[in-house]
């Protein structure tokens, strides 16, 4: 071959290398490609991911439908009243009371259905609040480092040597609230600390990476390298503390309903455990239905909370989305 013929060869060559980047540069990416990209980015992979863990599905259904009771159920449910209904109906007797009345008539679905909604906010809220202020506590203290470390590592310090319970028994009788969101809140003042200490040490060794590094090197601003490089490592472990969370709001919350600490409120599953406990349910086969169905609210709702938990790990996972990608 001639050199000529070598040349033609070549400069063909690069034409075809250029017209790839000519045909890219011409293209715009308009705002519809963008939130395409978001939508497949945050919608259609976790929907992926989700649909191929049964934990998730189980515990997301769970959880689902505790929010349809929450909202549909109390808009086609009636509030039940004393002596609705006949006494200790038992249950699957009667489609007009099918889990049962009490011994004052009160319709036990009824009761079930409107203490979901309370339950519900106080968890989310509880959750939410630990979440969110240990999470900023912890980053801040790992990734600052200084005397913003020292000054928030003492006060997560303080946080986890007050113990817990009579903190919150002693501001719920000072308080005396009422407020669902206030109730969660309340119950989970002193659970950030843990929370806290823990995304701390991650933060420590997470911002001696090398990539982590070089985006500081090249000038990347701190509030890009904490959203992008930081919060993903540990998103898994804070989505597990949020579930974790709102299971100790739920138990705490019941369980100070039922010792009388939280005021008192009709629509509420741990006061209709104590009624059902002081009044014999116990030990009473008439009236064991009483106390069976408000745990059974507690358990399920527990154990979708759980589940939810243990599939996080998938969601967060870069090999899984990867593979998901395809």
């Amino acid at each position: 071959m001639s050199d000529a013929s070598i040349d033609n060869v070549a400069d063909a060559a690069i034409d075809d290398d250029e017209i790839p980047l000519e045909v890219v540069s011409d293209v715009e990416y308009t705002w519809e490609d963008t939130l395409r990209d978001i939508l497949y980015a945050y919608v259609v992979i976790p929907g992926k991911i989700l649909l191929n863990d049964y934990r998730a599905l189980v515990g997301f259904g769970i959880v689902l439908l505790y929010l349809a009771t929450a909202t549909l159920g109390t808009w086609l449910l009636e509030p039940t009243s004393m002596w609705a209904g006949e006494r200790l109906t038992q249950p699957f007797q009667t489609m007009a009371h099918p889990l049962g009345t009490d011994p004052q008539g009160r319709d036990l679905l009824k009761l079930i259905v409107y203490g979901t909604p309370p339950v519900l906010t106080m968890m989310f809220s509880g959750g939410l609040f630990v979440v969110v202020v240990g999470t900023i506590v912890g980053t801040l203290a790992g990734f600052a480092g200084g005397r913003i470390d020292s000054v928030l590592s003492t006060a997560t310090d303080v946080a986890l040597t007050i113990p817990g319970l009579p903190l919150i028994i002693v501001l719920a009788v000072t308080l005396n609230p009422k407020n669902p969101i206030l109730i969660g809140i309340l119950l989970g003042i002193n659970g950030w600390g843990g929370l806290a200490r823990n995304l701390r040490s991650q933060v420590l060794s997470i911002r001696e990476e090398e990539y982590v590094e070089a985006a500081r090197a090249m000038g990347v601003t701190t509030r890009s390298v904490l959203s992008k490089d930081i919060l993903p490592n540990m998103m898994p472990y804070v989505m597990y503390n949020f579930m974790s969370s709102m299971r100790g709001v739920l138990f705490a919350s019941v369980g100070l309903y039922y010792l009388g600490v939280l005021p008192y409120s009709q629509e509420n599953w741990g006061v209709l455990i104590d009624q059902a406990y002081t009044n014999g349910a116990l030990t009473t086969w008439s009236m064991f239905h009483w106390i069976v169905w408000p745990i059974l609210a507690v358990v399920t709702l527990s154990l979708g909370l759980i589940l939810i938990s243990q599939s996080t790990d998938k969601l967060f996972n870069p090999r899984v989305r990867a593979r998901h990608e395809d």
